[in-house]
């Protein structure tokens, strides 16, 4: 099966999945694609735990060409990108990590029974770098927006994670950032987890008063 019916077919699928999500008042009755969209835009909740399963190849290849289409300054698209959903690599980051945090320390996450890494326990991690430029964090948002909505529409659950950034930086985290291999003059900017999800989170209220029309 050739890339673009692949896509095609997996798009299909994830529609059709959202359609069944919510029972129908009648037989008859169906869901516009609008609908879908904003539903998928206002159900969609950062995920910190999950399943074991590492998220498919080919679901991953929609999400990360779903990112890559978001807008950007001058179509520049200043980010580069890497995935990992290596264990050995995701767990040799978190014990660097670790070596150097109290165990008496209330937050030390091995305290969990159910912890794995350092990523929320993501099996699926994605790593994104920025050429610096004027709009280049705002675009990197936009593909880390474009990547956990459409994550959610397959069901994969998504965490934006800035913390990583520090610990790459650092000298127990550079042997990992060299692994990650981003271009010359490239930033480290952010991580996100991807995963099943395991938890179902609470929504939380959002304060429309922030809004205002100027007349």
């Amino acid at each position: 099966m050739n890339k673009g019916l692949k896509l095609f077919c997996l798009s299909a699928l994830a529609l059709f999945i959202m359609s069944c999500a919510e029972p129908k008042k009648n037989n008859e009755e169906s869901v516009n694609k609008e609908q879908i969209i904003v539903e998928n835009l206002m159900t969609r909740r950062s995920i910190r735990a999950y399943k074991d399963d590492v998220v498919p190849r080919e679901i991953m290849d929609v999400i990360l060409e779903c990112g890559i289409h978001a807008p950007n300054g001058m179509n520049k698209q200043p980010w580069e990108i890497r995935i990992v959903n290596d264990p050995e690599i995701l767990n040799g980051m978190t014990d660097a990590y670790l070596s150097d945090m109290d165990e008496d320390n209330p937050r030390y996450p091995k305290k969990d029974p159910k912890f794995r890494n350092m990523f929320r326990n993501a099996p699926t991690v994605v790593f994104i770098a920025m050429e610096p430029g004027m709009c280049s964090q705002v675009d990197c948002g936009l593909l880390a927006g474009n990547m956990v909505n459409a994550a959610w529409a397959y069901g994969i659950g998504s965490c934006i994670q800035m913390a990583p950034r520090d610990f790459l930086k650092s000298e127990k985290g550079k042997p990992y950032l060299e692994k990650l291999s981003f271009s010359e003059g490239y930033e480290f900017l952010m991580a996100i987890g991807f995963g099943y999800p395991d938890e179902i989170p609470q929504v939380k209220p959002r304060i429309k008063e922030k809004i205002r029309y100027v007349k």
